[in-house]
């Protein structure tokens, strides 16, 4: 006897879930997991920060980018929830401010991974990135203390791991150095 076709989850699903969880659709499943514990949001608050002032107000930096925590992205069926994202200003010359949900890929993303995410950060939700032309990809466990960096070659290449207390140059954002201890500090 067949199985009866599962139903895709459609954006009201998303709409309907607990308010204290975070929603997505990736490859039609609903994925809901509860708001990040401390440990989680420490190391994603710091890490965007530290990249705030020089690439996207370009004090002390470079400039050019538009970096967001935890924009809900549309990209094709699919609506993820990364910790942090950044465009390139070039790509993006106006955040789309009045809407809900931004539909172009982001040129990064970093998943600061935690027990309930980490399996879909690392395998559903990095296809969807690679799918869409992220051309980088950054993962942070603040358990291992670990940055992992990747980079788009029609597949996902890391190009570098760094951990604990480094000090670190990390593309797309290495015209400043990043210390990773103050990503794990409380």
């Amino acid at each position: 006897m067949a199985t009866a076709a599962r139903k895709r989850a459609t954006y009201q699903d998303i709409l309907d879930a607990p308010a204290n969880m975070v929603a997505e659709i990736v490859d039609g499943v609903l994925h809901t997991h509860p708001r990040p514990a401390v440990r989680h949001s420490r190391a994603a608050s710091r890490l965007g920060g530290d990249l705030d002032g020089p690439f996207d107000r370009g004090r002390g930096g470079p400039g050019g980018w538009i970096i967001l925590d935890e924009p809900e992205s549309h990209l094709g069926e699919d609506v993820v929830v990364p910790d942090l994202a950044g465009w390139r200003r070039t790509r993006m010359p106006t955040l789309p401010i009045d809407d809900a949900a931004i539909s172009l890929a982001p040129d990064w993303v970093c998943e600061v991974l935690s027990p309930s995410t980490q399996a879909l950060d690392r395998t559903e939700k990095m296809d969807v990135y690679a799918r869409e032309g992220v051309a980088h990809l950054w993962l942070v466990d603040p358990k291992s203390r670990t940055l992992e960096v990747y980079r788009l070659e029609g597949k996902w290449m890391r190009v570098a791991t760094h951990r604990d207390d480094a000090i670190v140059r990390a593309e797309p954002f290495d015209a400043i150095e990043l210390e990773l201890g103050a990503l794990w500090s409380t």
